[in-house]
């Protein structure tokens, strides 16, 4: 009898018969809430009726159009849709399937835009599991380790960090903007450098926002030496963080956006938008795939974004992220084993610490574990997985983030004693 890799270990024990909204019910009836959204892919919460209808509607009418052959109304209803919501002068869209192809295929675009070989990335960062994004992935040796050698031309500079180096946010700020400059005299010359891919949030790498005064440092460097910035918002994208653009924080212009998770409320789809002028550079036939762009997925988003904007999605997540980061800091309050709490919208992790400050995964799973075991279903994160990550479907309601924040401190304090 076939089984599941058994290298796929289940965070929870839940096995799901349905979802709904911000609810998993498994196959006991239990019901679940859900702050993991399939790691923030289910924006629009589980089976929204309107992104339902319109994935039933399409399925019906063609499932696969494959779109370097045919091109399909979804496709074009979805292009034309998120011109309204990409960053000034990003009008040309690149669709794939997974965070991890689109990339690829943003680091492709900027070695043959640019004709240079290297790549900075950030320390803590995350881009993917394939050999090139795991090349470029530093939030966890996890994703890399066993699988080498890996792609050459990438190299890593500090991300402003303020907990992990024990100082507040602008000595972190100025260290690692000082270190990236350092970086481009002895390692990558900034004329050998394409671009700089970064993520607005440290997602897998903890939850730790960035800053403005650093993406503005980036947007300098990047002016100054001909380097396209790549602003990877897999994960904080589609209102996540209680703004359209998890940039949008930090008042800077990308060159480049990655995009997937949130952008289909589950459906397969992720894409590249840049300039058109840029996409241009890049050369003949190194665009494609088969799946890309599915009919179905791309009825999925247009529908995901209706009713982002319809139901003020957005601005729901801003301020129930507020509500969530706040409860979530007066557990900590408590809680001498929480050493930081930090987030974006709803984007929040709390770090477990040992008394001497070290990174304490055991508590983190254990706490986990019993928030599981209490019907509220979370994720750990971080370079040594001591990071517990709450990150709801942008639906979650004031009273839901109430219920979901008494589960959490009655776990933390079964754990911790506090």
């Amino acid at each position: 009898m076939a089984q599941l890799s058994p290298l796929l270990k289940q965070a929870t024990p839940v096995v799901v018969d349905h979802g709904e909204g911000v609810y998993l019910y498994d196959t006991e009836g239990n019901r679940n809430l859900d702050f993991t959204a399939g790691i923030g892919v289910t924006s629009t919460g589980h089976c929204h009726p309107r992104v339902v209808a319109a994935a039933q509607e399409q399925v019906g009418k063609l499932i696969h159009g494959q779109y370097t052959t045919v091109m399909h109304k979804p496709l074009l209803e979805l292009t034309e849709r998120l011109g309204e919501v990409l960053p000034s002068g990003l009008d040309s869209l690149f669709f794939a399937n997974s965070g991890s192809e689109a990339v690829e295929a943003s680091l492709r675009l900027a070695r043959q835009a640019t004709g240079r070989p290297n790549v900075i990335v950030f320390h803590g960062g995350f881009h993917g599991r394939t050999v090139a994004t795991a090349s470029m992935t530093t939030s966890g040796t996890r994703f890399s380790a066993g699988i080498s050698p890996l792609m050459a031309g990438v190299h890593v500079a500090p991300f402003p960090n303020a907990f992990r180096y024990g100082w507040d946010v602008k000595t972190a700020t100025d260290f690692a903007l000082q270190e990236l400059d350092y970086l481009f005299a002895t390692v990558s010359a900034a004329n050998e450098t394409a671009a700089f891919v970064i993520e607005p949030v440290l997602g897998e790498g903890g939850y730790v926002p960035g800053n403005t005064e650093f993406f503005a440092g980036l947007r300098q460097r990047a002016d100054e030496h001909g380097i396209l910035l790549i602003i990877d918002e897999v994960q904080t994208g589609f209102g996540r963080t209680g703004k359209f653009w998890g940039h949008d924080h930090f008042d800077v212009r990308p060159d480049v956006v990655v995009i997937a998770k949130g952008l289909a409320s589950g459906f397969p789809l992720s894409g590249i938008a840049a300039s058109k002028e840029l996409m241009s550079k890049a050369w003949p036939g190194s665009q494609g795939g088969t799946y890309g762009g599915n009919a179905v997925s791309c009825a999925a988003a247009a529908a995901t974004l209706s009713v982002i904007q319809d139901e003020g999605l957005v601005e729901n997540a801003a301020e129930r992220g507020r509500q969530l980061l706040d409860g979530a800091r007066l557990v900590a309050d408590k809680t001498p084993a929480i050493g930081d709490v930090r987030g974006l919208g709803l984007l929040v992790g709390s770090e477990f610490t040992t008394a001497e400050g070290k990174a304490d995964s055991a508590t983190a799973a254990a706490v986990q574990k019993a928030a599981a075991a209490r019907g509220l279903l979370l994720l750990t994160c971080g370079a040594h997985m001591n990071v517990v990550r709450m990150i709801p479907p942008l639906v979650v309601t004031a009273e839901q983030i109430d219920e979901a924040l008494a589960i959490w401190a009655d776990a933390v304090a079964s754990v911790t004693g506090n």
